[in-house]
């Protein structure tokens, strides 16, 4: 027998082993949906976590990968994920996160949540009326959430289009939790709270307190997909999203979310708060 002969045979076999061996790692790569939930709101990273993994169970047999979860517990965490494009895949709380990576051009939205394509901020109050001059709101004290939180983004937007604008328009104190909110009202401590938690809401009014004025709807919770993607993998993901309610699995999934399901967004919508909220 001539060993010659049998070399290139070998190199071949070697080189069609390496070739399969990486066809398989390809094969094997977890695409990744990163998770930012807000930070005006006391849940933890595993809460989070267990919420987003029956969702991703569904999203990976509908894209014959593996998928993970991985939460991004801060605004800035997020924002360096998707400015760094970690994540393949982002559900994310804070509109203004959102809509700045969608801006980028490095993800596009695929879904929002339904049941939160309409976040409106409240303000409370003890006043018996509605706002009418937005002057007489100069010079006072307003509560919000967390300074980077949707809340607080929206809550400028509304001044700004009052003409209130710059620190010394409005007094403003930030509180961690939405929670808070009503505490610094009742007691005294501020003349309106802004707050857009619809429980905090009704608590306050079926306490009887009152309600001056409300933002423009805003979609929150957006899904978002990396450019890097391709439209047949981001197609996959999107009917996988918007059909959860139709088969068992996904009704588990939407059970364990706490959300209902996911509706197709809208580019004009997002165009248009886009400037609104100065992004």
């Amino acid at each position: 027998m001539n060993h010659r002969t049998l070399r290139p045979s070998l190199h071949t076999v070697a080189r069609g082993t390496a070739g399969l061996l990486l066809a398989v790692g390809a094969s094997a790569h977890a695409f990744v949906i990163g998770v930012s939930e807000g930070v005006s709101y006391n849940v933890s990273d595993a809460q989070v976590s267990a919420r987003f993994e029956p969702i991703a169970e569904v999203l990976s047999k509908a894209l014959k990968q593996p998928v993970t979860v991985k939460v991004l517990n801060s605004y800035n965490g997020a924002r360096d994920a998707l400015k760094q494009q970690q994540v393949d895949f982002a559900f994310v709380h804070p509109s203004h996160v959102a809509l700045a990576a969608i801006k980028s051009g490095q993800y596009s939205a695929f879904a929002w949540t339904t049941g939160y394509t309409d976040y409106k901020v409240s303000f409370l109050c003890k006043e018996q009326q509605p706002i009418s001059d937005w002057k007489s709101v100069a010079g006072k004290q307003l509560v919000m959430p967390d300074a980077d939180s949707i809340t607080a983004v929206i809550t400028r937007a509304m001044l700004r289009e009052q003409g209130l604008q710059g620190p010394t328009a409005v007094k403003v104190t930030n509180t961690r939790f939405q929670e808070a909110v009503p505490f610094y009202v009742q007691n005294g401590f501020a003349a309106y709270g802004a707050t857009a938690a619809s429980s905090v809401v009704k608590t306050w009014k079926d306490g009887g307190g009152k309600v001056c004025a409300e933002s423009r709807a805003v979609p929150i919770k957006q899904w978002l997909a990396s450019r890097k993607l391709d439209a047949a993998t981001v197609s996959a993901a999107r009917d996988a999203l918007l059909s959860l309610g139709q088969t068992d699995a996904g009704k588990r999934a939407l059970a364990a979310s706490s959300y209902v399901g996911f509706v197709a967004p809208s580019a004009d919508v997002e165009a248009s708060l886009m400037s609104w909220l100065g992004i």
